[in-house]
């Protein structure tokens, strides 16, 4: 059974990803509109975070209270773009550890072709979250859950995106349909070329200035 995707609709989000839409932003901007929005996001995708009370002592009296409890998180970018996702979400949980996978697109037959894994040592005793800005085909995100579970990574596997189209999100449902998908927008579908309508472009060159 398929988990369902959440799409992102909180205000802040729709309007920083109007900003990052526009061929206008510039680099800086983009990357600082990229790092804002995955930690928006991440508010939202650690939600079902465990937590357990303990006893504290504030400036007046003994207290009770929750602190996060239970599994470790590591976040792992699809190289080159989910990079620009990283800072965001260590914002709000600095004590995760980072994976690396790298993936490109093959500019004629549009599928990924990984060139480089690199994971923490303990990832199996972590809970993750793939992040990548772009979910358009479907074809990195599904490679690069295959890689975590090929390293026996196979509970509490999410994927994060900012944009997402209905092609790349049922692909990745088919193929992994355990795996919690977060979103910031769902657009309407893929052009000839494989990118995204009405998307923002290619995020990496964009995030990079490289184009």
């Amino acid at each position: 059974m398929s988990t369902k995707p959440f799409i992102m609709d909180h205000p802040l989000i729709k309007h920083k990803i109007t900003l990052l839409r526009d061929k206008n932003t510039g680099s800086k901007e983009f990357r600082e509109l990229i790092n804002e929005i995955a930690m928006l996001m991440c508010y939202e995708a650690t939600r079902d975070m465990p937590t357990k009370e303990v006893e504290i002592e504030t400036p007046i009296c003994i207290a009770k209270a929750s602190v996060i409890s239970g599994r470790k998180v590591a976040f792992v970018p699809i190289l080159r773009a989910g990079l620009g996702m990283v800072d965001g979400m260590l914002e709000l949980v600095p004590a995760a550890k980072i994976g690396h996978i790298g993936m490109y697109r093959d500019p004629a037959t549009h599928e990924p072709v990984e060139y480089y894994c690199k994971l923490p040592a303990d990832i199996q005793e972590r809970d993750i979250i793939v992040l990548d800005p772009m979910l358009a085909t479907g074809g990195s995100a599904i490679d690069a859950i295959n890689q975590l579970k090929k390293h026996n990574c196979s509970t509490n596997i999410k994927f994060m995106c900012i944009i997402a189209a209905p092609e790349g999100l049922k692909a990745l449902s088919d193929a992994h349909p355990e795996v919690q998908i977060y979103c910031g927008a769902l657009d309407d579908h893929l052009n000839e070329n494989k990118y995204i309508v009405p998307g923002l472009g290619d995020a990496g060159d964009r995030i990079f200035g490289t184009k």
